[in-house]
């Protein structure tokens, strides 16, 4: 009984190992196309992000014009405030004091919603209209920075121009590789050509 027992299992291992295996095709992915290059050669080259602000005069002609409109904007604001605040505490006042009837308490609560109600329109229009100008402005300055960086850096004969700002994803840069002066001085120099041809 051992003896078929121990047949029938080795005849039935034979099958198995006799089945065919149906292969996996294995498929390649899409072909990348690699730059290869010798890095021999490589010029890599930054610039200070922060002292674009202070020295592109561009950037700092819009962030003063921004900067005006903000506090123009806060401004209003307060202003807008502090005369609900005024009028709210001189009607309380009065109220406080027996000088107003129930209509005329009914009317100062009115006239106070619709003044809190413009107020909290004020700020939404304008908050979100300035904040879509300031917006608008950076997006212009980024582009600009960003083609003059290019046509630079084929002047110069750069392969890559990095933006270097505290906290960023680099953590060293030599600074023999600095261009920030130069760089700066080309940006306001194309500027200048854009304007004169306005």
């Amino acid at each position: 009984m051992k003896i078929s027992l121990y047949f029938i299992c080795l005849c039935f291992c034979f099958s198995c190992a006799n089945d065919p295996v149906e292969e996996k095709k294995v498929t390649s992915p899409t072909q990348v196309n690699v730059l290869e290059k010798d890095t021999a050669g490589l010029v890599i080259a930054f610039y200070f992000n922060d002292s674009l602000k202070e020295g592109f005069t561009y950037y700092k002609d819009i962030d003063e014009k921004v900067s005006r409109k903000n506090l123009s904007y806060q401004n209003e604001l307060q202003s807008k405030t502090q005369a609900l605040e005024n009028f709210v505490a001189k009607k309380g006042a009065e109220a406080n004091q027996g000088l107003l009837s129930q209509n005329e308490i009914a009317k100062i609560q009115e006239k106070a919603q619709r003044m809190e109600a413009e107020l909290v329109q004020y700020q939404q229009r304008e908050g979100a209209r300035l904040e879509a100008e300031v917006m608008r402005e950076l997006t212009a300055i980024n582009n600009k920075v960003k083609s003059f960086g290019r046509k630079f850096s084929e002047a110069n004969g750069i392969d890559l121009l990095l933006g270097y700002a505290d906290g960023g994803q680099i953590n060293y840069v030599n600074p023999s590789m600095d261009v920030t002066r130069s760089f700066i001085e080309f940006l306001n120099n194309e500027q200048k050509a854009i304007e004169a041809d306005l």
